[in-house]
């Protein structure tokens, strides 16, 4: 069963490097992703006529915080994943009813990545503010793809061990 131990702490550690690359990324090419922000929640680039408008949010002050936000939300995400595999590592070899009590952190990880990518991406950007009228500012496809990732890493590290 340590081949299932070791497969939880390296996916907690990879995804925790994912993250905090991800905030880092975010914060040393600023401009990149903030002009993301400012598009999806302003909905400058939805279909004409959409009835949706009336949810955009046109002052920058709100557009940097909301960037914040996530960008914070990252690098928490990323922090907890490592914390999370750096527990698990150091009850790598005890009982499975101890290595499952230490599980906390990663889930607390997986939870967050998944509250960014699918709650932030896909219900509040995606639908509330109708990315995915945007050819040019959909960010959908990408966040599936990561939020897919944290939930089936989520669902693995939650499985009991056993002796």
């Amino acid at each position: 069963m340590w081949v299932a131990r070791y497969a939880k702490i390296v996916m907690c550690l990879v995804l925790g490097l994912f993250c905090l690359l991800v905030a880092f990324d975010n914060i040393t090419d600023y401009s990149t992703n903030y002009a993301f922000v400012q598009h999806v929640l302003s909905m400058d680039t939805t279909l004409p006529g959409n009835a949706l408008k009336y949810r955009a949010i046109s002052k920058p002050v709100l557009w940097q915080l909301a960037y914040a936000a996530i960008i914070a939300a990252e690098a928490v995400a990323g922090v907890l994943f490592m914390a999370g595999a750096g527990a698990l590592w150091r009850v790598r070899g005890t009982p499975a009813e101890i290595f499952n009590q230490a599980k906390g952190y990663a889930i607390a990880a997986l939870t967050l990545a998944f509250l960014i990518w699918f709650f932030g991406f896909m219900l509040v950007g995606g639908e509330w503010f109708a990315m995915w009228e945007s050819r040019s500012w959909n960010g959908q496809e990408p966040a599936f793809r990561f939020y897919v990732v944290v939930l089936a890493v989520l669902l693995f590290v939650n499985q009991p061990d056993h002796d």
